[in-house]
């Protein structure tokens, strides 16, 4: 059986941040709730419970927005770095390495090792479905976050037309309107201004011992090292 300190020793990337995860969930269904209660007394109407909350569109979209942007980050940047490159990044491949790379690169088929994962070594469907499944997974994270998202932001805009005596717009409606755009364009501009940044800044800058960071001493032109 793992000792809990190997265990938390070896997830420690894991387990912090999930457990910051959690605990910044936690604190967002506490803060949108008093904004929400807040909105209902301005309104001339009853505030709800933390319960009856975390049910609500507002709370619903307030979440799905942002782990879509997310998702929609990780899945652009695993395959763009497949092609594209940046000159002296860390977060990029060397430059003469651009491209899928050889199967002896990859370890996979008849250069797999006796460590591989089992579809490493398989052939046909089952590797390039294994080749691209992080990439994969990523996109349809993202899909399903971003109809969540879709889902919640139409009710939660229907919610707001209703107050103004209006007609809730649907689905199929609201997610061509300026609502639901401005929600999606303003996540996803900030995590493109994010990625962009850091892989621009590692090649200037360092941070000892970081694996997102080149060695301290390394030429600013070094691409694809880790410190």
């Amino acid at each position: 059986m793992t000792r809990p300190g190997r265990f938390l020793k070896d997830n420690g990337i894991s387990v912090v941040f999930g457990a910051g995860f959690l605990l910044s969930l936690l604190g967002q269904a506490f803060a949108g709730q008093a904004v929400y209660n807040e909105e209902l007394r301005s309104a001339g109407a009853r505030p709800i419970g933390f319960g009856h909350y975390l049910t609500t569109s507002h709370f619903a979209v307030d979440v799905t927005e942002n782990w879509q942007s997310e998702y929609l980050q990780f899945f652009l940047f695993l395959f763009a770095t497949v092609w594209l490159v940046q000159r002296g990044s860390p977060e990029s491949k060397e430059i003469h390495k651009a491209g899928p790379e050889s199967d002896r690169q990859q370890r996979v088929g008849e250069h797999a090792r006796a460590d591989s994962p089992r579809w490493a070594a398989s052939d046909g469907l089952r590797r390039a479905l294994y080749s691209r499944s992080l990439g994969a997974v990523m996109f349809l994270a993202f899909l399903g976050s971003w109809y969540a998202q879709s889902v919640a932001g139409a009710a939660a805009y229907g919610e707001e037309r209703l107050g103004e005596f209006k007609s809730p717009l649907p689905w199929s409606r609201y997610v061509l309107s300026a609502d639901f755009w401005s929600r999606t364009l303003q996540n996803w501009q900030s995590e493109l201004l994010a990625v962009g940044s850091m892989a621009i800044f590692s090649v200037y800058l360092r941070q000892r011992g970081s694996p997102e960071s080149k060695p301290v001493g390394a030429a600013h032109t070094s691409t694809g090292i880790e410190g």
